[in-house]
C-alpha cells in the first residue's frame, strides 16, 4: 500500500474513533503512529507530544502535520512532505468536522435523553483509562532514558512551577527541552 494511502487510512481511523478531541485521540494516533505502522518511535512521539503540547492550537492537528510532513517526505522526497501534511491534516479534520455537521443536530434533538447522557458518561472512564496507560508509558520511557531520580526531579519541579507558581505549562515543557537539550550536550562532549 503507498505511504500517502497509509497516512490518509491511519489518520482517519485514529481520529474517527477519537471522541472527546484530543485527550482521546492521542492514545489512538500513537497505536496508528508507533505501532501500527511504525512511522516514529516512542522517544519520537514523546517528543512530538510534548513539542505539540508546547505550541497553540489542538494537539491532533499539530501531530498530523508533523508526521504526514516527515512520512512522506522521507519516502519521496522534501518535495512531497507537503503533500504528507496535507493528507494527515485532512484525514484528521475532515471526521471530526462531518460528525460534527451530522450528529450536531441529532444531540441537540435529544440532548435530554438519558441514553445520551449516558453514553456521555460513559466514554470518560475510557478516556482516562486511555490517557493513564499513555502516561506510563511515557513516563517509562523517561525513566528508562534519564533514570529514576531524574525523571521524579523534573516532575517534582514541573508540579512545583504549574501548581505552586502557575507558571503555563507551554513555558515548563519549554524549559523541560531546554534542560534536556543541556544534559543531552554535556552527556556528549
Amino acid at each position: 500500500m503507498p505511504d500517502w494511502l497509509e497516512l490518509i487510512i491511519g489518520f482517519f481511523v485514529a481520529n474517527v474513533l477519537g471522541y472527546g478531541g484530543g485527550p482521546a485521540s492521542i492514545p489512538l494516533m500513537y497505536n496508528e503512529i508507533v505501532t501500527h505502522y511504525g512511522w516514529t518511535t516512542d522517544p519520537q512521539f514523546s517528543n512530538i507530544l510534548a513539542l505539540g503540547n508546547a505550541l497553540p492550537g489542538p494537539i491532533a492537528t499539530k501531530i498530523a502535520a508533523f508526521v504526514g510532513y516527515d512520512v512522506l517526505s522521507d519516502a519521496y522526497g522534501p518535495a512531497y512532505g507537503l503533500l504528507g501534511m496535507l493528507l494527515a491534516l485532512s484525514a484528521t479534520i475532515i471526521p471530526s468536522a462531518v460528525a460534527l455537521i451530522f450528529l450536531l443536530k441529532l444531540l441537540q434533538k435529544h440532548r435530554q435523553s438519558p441514553i445520551v447522557k449516558g453514553m456521555t458518561l460513559l466514554v470518560q472512564p475510557v478516556v482516562a483509562i486511555m490517557m493513564v496507560l499513555l502516561t506510563w508509558q511515557m513516563g517509562s520511557i523517561s525513566v528508562h532514558s534519564s533514570g529514576i531520580w531524574q525523571s521524579l526531579g523534573i516532575a517534582a519541579v514541573a508540579y512545583w512551577a504549574m501548581e505552586r507558581k502557575k507558571i503555563h505549562p507551554a513555558i515548563v515543557i519549554c524549559a523541560a527541552f531546554a534542560y534536556g537539550g543541556l544534559v543531552l550536550s554535556h552527556s556528549f562532549a
